[in-house]
């Protein structure tokens, strides 16, 4: 019972895997926008008590294990990581300064997972998902083509 959190009456483990994709799933998630969206998701969550335990962002998809409080409902607490990263996104990294109250950066739903027991098996995927886009990434490949020239 390590891991157990607690409010003024209650004791909690609460932890979920979430994943979602930016709208048309773009793959927009690497590069300069990568660098800073760790860093964003992690401080919204923060502002809903809640902790990043373990995330990746995918070319096309983000993973992200969090632990939220029974306080939260976990479609309050994605509504809030998306919409406010939306804002984030676009005030950073487009022309939008203020009065922006956000753009169509994520697509609509998420899917979302308890964790139990299984908890070392979801970090483990979580690290493991950069490698395996990778390796579907050169299935994907044409294949070599080889070009023999006749010797006269």
């Amino acid at each position: 019972m390590n891991n157990v959190a607690s409010l003024c009456h209650s004791a909690w483990e609460c932890k979920y895997h979430i994943v979602w994709i930016p709208k048309y799933r773009r793959k927009v998630l690497y590069g300069h926008l990568r660098r800073h969206l760790g860093e964003t998701f992690r401080e919204l969550a923060r502002q809903r008590e809640s902790v990043v335990l373990e995330g990746h962002l995918c070319p096309d998809h983000v993973h992200v294990y969090i632990s939220i409080p029974p306080k939260y409902a976990v479609a309050q607490v994605v509504g809030y990581i998306k919409g406010k990263s939306a804002i984030h996104i676009a005030r950073t990294f487009g022309s939008r300064a203020r009065n922006f109250v956000g753009e169509n950066f994520w697509a609509r739903g998420y899917f979302v997972s308890t964790v139990g027991r299984d908890e070392q098996v979801i970090r483990e995927y979580i690290q493991r998902q950069e490698a395996e886009d990778r390796r579907l990434e050169q299935l994907k490949l044409p294949p070599c083509v080889r070009i023999v020239v006749a010797s006269p």
